[in-house]
């Protein structure tokens, strides 16, 4: 009898961790795993805002995926769409050929992209902070601001190259701004006359900073940025962006040349283009994490609308986190192997364990199971966080050793050199016009496999 294929689209926390739970429970030889990614890594990216500002280096956030995965048949390319009558998978490799991947079980866990609005100059001016190229991007892009407004004569311009405005007011945006604001005051010992000039403002059109956090902890949250010297305003968004100046929805009209784009994400656009039933945008699964009508097709992570049974509320879905996506992957690696052997799967059940979040320096906030801590403490507990979180010896040695040497030596604060245009609006990386319509990938495959 043929070996069962397992395909695996994705290698976030939920694809990875799905993975490594089948190489475990699934005896060498008695199945075939395939990841299909576009990387060779996963990316720890709730460390990307420490990317942005040097803290860490990109590579300490890079886990490799063949220091983990030893049984795993990878294809570099991204799943662009899925012909569910011939369980086939179409894929588009990094050399921009297509490829077809059957599959007798299929993990869906293509993750998120940036959620984006129609907002004038929205794509053409605004950066984001989602993945390792953005990131470095951005820590060269607002360098290079500062070096312009040093060189520069033209008050105007100094102005607009020295104010720089984060819109989201959750865990990315916070961070990112709290991390970048230090990065800005590492760099005016070399160009001490900006400072005064430096203004960054955290913008979100919901009324509270950081609900999850609880009402106490985001208010000391809000207190922390705003004694750093960052503006935070609430309830309140973006109406237009052009080059040189944002204005905002309360009509106040600021000179920036910088604006962050952390306004939440979206599903992949692979959920779309599958075909297959959805619930606000997400991949509908059952409490099995099954699609509905499909039982050999399994989702998990932020493009999958999993059932959040510890809410005890019908509708209530589990948040896009890296915590969720992270116990998501094994459950369903059980329920494929459950599948394959005829026995029953099990539901997913999790409770979430709170937030922790890092404003870099010393300060930090931290709402674990309920208990709330802020300070060295916080600082501690965040960062021990991460290093328990991070997949990898070597990626927590690199994340530690990168700390350390900031702690000693303080922050280097020299452009990389990677202004490229490849990812200088906020979607270009993303790529959204790549994805197959149903009809399009069943002719595809019908092409490829004939019949």
């Amino acid at each position: 009898m043929a070996r069962p294929r397992i395909v695996v689209v994705g290698a976030g926390f939920a694809g990875l961790t799905a993975l490594r739970r089948l190489e475990q429970r699934i005896p060498e030889g008695k199945a075939e795993i395939v990841l299909v990614a576009p990387n060779d890594y996963m990316l720890y990216q709730p460390l990307l805002p420490q990317v942005a500002s040097g803290l860490l280096t990109p590579q300490s956030i890079a886990v490799s995926l063949h220091r983990q995965l030893h049984r795993t048949h990878i294809i570099p390319g991204i799943a662009v769409g899925l012909d569910t009558d011939r369980n086939t998978v179409v894929v588009r490799k990094i050399s921009g050929e297509y490829s077809y991947e059957r599959y007798d079980r299929l993990i869906l866990a293509p993750g998120s992209v940036t959620r984006t609005f129609n907002i004038p100059g929205l794509i053409e001016h605004a950066r984001g902070n989602k993945n390792l190229a953005e990131a470095v991007y951005l820590r060269d892009h607002v360098l290079a601001q500062l070096e312009l407004a040093n060189a520069s004569d033209d008050p105007a311009e100094r102005d607009e190259r020295c104010t720089f405005i984060v819109v989201g007011g959750g865990y990315t945006g916070v961070e990112t701004a709290a991390s970048l604001e230090l990065l800005c005051e590492a760099a005016c010992k070399q160009y001490p006359k900006l400072r005064p000039h430096i203004q960054w403002h955290v913008v979100d059109i919901a009324p509270r900073l950081m609900p999850e956090l609880g009402e106490h902890l985001g208010q000391k949250t809000m207190e922390l940025l705003r004694q750093r010297g960052i503006e935070v305003s609430l309830g309140v968004s973006v109406r237009e962006v052009t080059e040189d100046k944002v204005t905002l929805t309360d009509d106040r009209v600021l000179p920036c040349r910088t604006l962050i784009w952390t306004a939440g994400t979206a599903p992949s656009p692979l959920i779309a283009a599958t075909g297959l039933p959805t619930e606000r945008g997400k991949l509908s699964v059952g409490a099995d994490l099954s699609v509905p009508g499909h039982p050999e097709i399994f989702g998990i992570g932020d493009s999958a609308a999993v059932p959040d049974l510890s809410k005890g509320e019908d509708g209530a879905l589990c948040p896009p986190t890296a915590q969720h996506a992270s116990t998501q992957g094994p459950v369903a690696a059980d329920n494929v192997i459950a599948s394959l052997l005829g026995r029953s799967t099990k539901h997913y059940y999790y409770r979430d364990r709170g937030l922790l979040v890092d404003l870099s320096g010393r300060d930090a906030v931290a709402r674990p199971f309920g208990v709330e801590f802020n300070g060295t403490a916080a600082l501690a507990l965040t960062r021990a966080y991460h290093l328990y979180s991070l997949p990898s010896g070597p990626a927590r040695m690199r994340v530690a050793a990168n700390w350390l040497i900031q702690a000693l030596l303080g922050c280097d604060v020299s452009r990389l050199g990677f202004l490229n245009r490849s990812v200088e609006t906020l979607v270009d990386v993303e790529e959204y016009s790549r994805y197959l319509k149903p009809e399009q990938a069943k002719e595809r495959v019908g092409l490829a496999v004939g019949g």
